[in-house]
């Protein structure tokens, strides 16, 4: 497949290395130098894998659309404009894969989370909180991949109804904490605990590099090629 890349960066150079492994092209490299580029450029691409920032990613989506490009995107944080790019894709019979995160280990570890917060809805003296830790690039803070985990939680739960940003180990009555660290060179470390008085049950996801998140949004790619519909990555996995 010929596959741009929208969103240039360190993930996106590592997307670029896996795509060329498993046999596709690189059809366009999207930077903040060419961050005006049309639907026009995009014509010789199969499908796009979106990476860039929250506040482009919406321009970027309808670009795709326009040229009739099924798009995966990884960005987050964009998500308040979900419903109305979702109704245009499906409208438009465009294709769309969005995901939190691209990682099949963080998808099957909300796999495990959604499990693990069932069971823990009747024992109500363990305390749920969760902590993530990024690179001191990422600029949005709890990450797109905690929200989600913490989604997962609050979903199962009866006594939690949303989720905060814990500073300093601040607490808020039936709001589940997420406490966010930025420590150089980390790709993502995330960590449901659950807490009591005589002892802690801990589940983590720690990526060791980026490779995971840019395998998984190249096989996002590639699932998405001659669809149309709003996937997930659950999709992707048969989940």
């Amino acid at each position: 497949m010929n596959i741009a890349i929208i969103g240039y960066g360190k993930m996106g150079k590592e997307i670029e290395k896996i795509a060329l492994e498993r046999g596709h092209t690189i059809s366009l490299k999207v930077t903040s130098q060419n961050a005006d580029y049309a639907p026009a450029d995009l014509q010789s691409s199969d499908v796009a894998i979106e990476f860039s920032i929250p506040e482009a990613a919406k321009q970027n989506i309808f670009k795709c659309f326009e040229a009739n490009v099924p798009v995966a995107v990884g960005t987050t944080a964009w998500y308040a404009d979900f419903e109305e790019v979702a109704a245009k894709c499906t409208t438009e019979n465009q294709a769309l894969l969005y995901a939190s995160n691209f990682s099949l280990g963080v998808n099957l570890f909300w796999q495990m989370t959604d499990k693990l917060s069932a069971l823990m809805e009747n024992h109500k003296e363990y305390t749920a909180s969760i902590n993530e830790i990024h690179h001191t690039e990422k600029l949005d803070a709890p990450s797109g991949t905690a929200i989600t985990t913490a989604e997962k939680i609050i979903s199962n739960s009866s006594n939690l109804n949303d989720w905060f940003l814990s500073e300093n180990g601040k607490t808020q009555e039936l709001s589940l904490p997420i406490s966010a660290e930025r420590i150089p060179n980390v790709p993502g470390t995330h960590t449901v605990t659950y807490a009591s008085d005589i002892d802690k049950i801990e589940l983590t996801h720690e990526a060791k590099s980026r490779k995971g998140f840019a395998l998984g949004s190249v096989l996002a790619a590639e699932f998405l090629h001659k669809k149309q519909g709003v996937f997930t990555m659950n999709d992707l996995l048969g989940i």
